[in-house]
């Protein structure tokens, strides 16, 4: 039976919400074990649907004109049904992070790098995490066991149990 964590059911779920993004986005993060004991099965389900609709593309061959009224056909990847209905269930579990510019880089070419990306989480989880969960699945053949929590000891002020849960 799931915590309640003292929160009304919206409060739990938005804050369900927004670790597992962060999680996902910086691998790790420092919470209370409650929460982290909590968190964990919400982001493995997560990353169960990613990695098992990761690789369902098709190609597709779109015919298009150029200025000079050429016709030119390009082929173009896309996402199955399968793989859509998954992606858009993640992202209604997810708080959609954006890309933040890096302290040195110019304007111009944190536009060029983020271009063609419009939601970077999914982006991540699907291009990065998915598949190097998926192969961790075939070497050793389970799935699941995607995070792992580390206690640390009491908090100072409230001596809450503190914890840190991370991406294996």
């Amino acid at each position: 039976m799931p915590g309640k964590l003292g929160r009304t059911t919206k409060q739990r779920m938005a804050i369900l919400r927004n670790q597992a993004s962060e999680l996902l986005w910086y691998g790790k993060i420092k919470t209370t074990a409650a929460r982290a004991k909590e968190l964990q099965p919400y982001v493995e389900k997560i990353i169960t649907k990613a990695v098992n609709t990761y690789d369902l593309n098709e190609e597709i061959d779109v015919v298009t004109k150029d200025k000079k009224g050429k016709e030119m056909t390009v082929k173009s990847v896309k996402d199955t049904p399968k793989k859509l209905a998954a992606r858009r269930a993640i992202m209604a579990k997810l708080r959609d992070l954006q890309e933040v510019k890096a302290f040195n880089e110019k304007k111009a070419e944190f536009k060029a790098r983020t271009a063609d990306v419009q939601h970077p989480l999914m982006e991540k989880l699907f291009n990065e995490i998915a598949p190097k969960y998926a192969q961790r699945k075939e070497e050793l053949g389970q799935g699941g066991g995607y995070t792992r929590i580390y206690l640390l000891g009491e908090r100072r002020g409230d001596a809450s149990e503190e914890a840190i849960i991370e991406l294996v």
